[in-house]
């Protein structure tokens, strides 16, 4: 899988899809606020890594994934959970390189700038990240991986 950004693609995007995203994630990061302002930073620190987008992109793509199978009359219940699947694992090695990111924003920040700290949290969330994403690439092309998705024939 080779990842690349298709400018077509914004195209297909649906305002309301849009909206949802918007939405969750603003009604998550007003509860982040609220929390810190109540328990004190640290505690609110704790729930800034909530993926705000997230539940709400997995669903929006399961949902798709079911609706371009229907229209070809098949049942696409198991291909939109295979998505959101693969979704969650991306997230998931996204949240790796996010903990190595707030460790050494929590290391660099007493002794650096805010700028020198936060320039090298990001190179670190990135490597830390790619290197993940590379791992399990590279693990799934030795034949270790459990197979791929058949998803059971329907007739209509």
């Amino acid at each position: 899988m080779f990842m690349r950004f298709q400018i077509g693609a914004l195209s297909k995007v649906k305002w309301n899809e849009v909206a949802v995203r918007f939405l969750f994630g603003g009604a998550i990061t007003v509860a982040t606020g609220l929390i810190a302002q109540r328990y004190g930073p640290t505690v609110g620190g704790l729930f800034l890594a909530f993926p705000a987008i997230f539940p709400a992109s997995v669903t929006l793509l399961a949902k798709k994934q079911r609706e371009k199978k229907a229209k070809h009359g098949m049942e696409g219940d198991l291909r939109g959970r295979h998505a959101a699947a693969l979704e969650a694992r991306g997230t998931v090695m996204g949240c790796v390189g996010l903990v190595c990111f707030a460790l050494m924003l929590w290391k660099t920040l007493p002794r650096w700038n805010a700028a020198g700290g936060l320039l090298l949290a990001t190179c670190v969330w990135l490597a830390f990240s790619t290197l993940l994403w590379a791992l399990l690439r590279r693990w799934r092309h030795s034949g270790h991986h459990a197979g791929r998705l058949v998803e059971p024939k329907t007739h209509a």
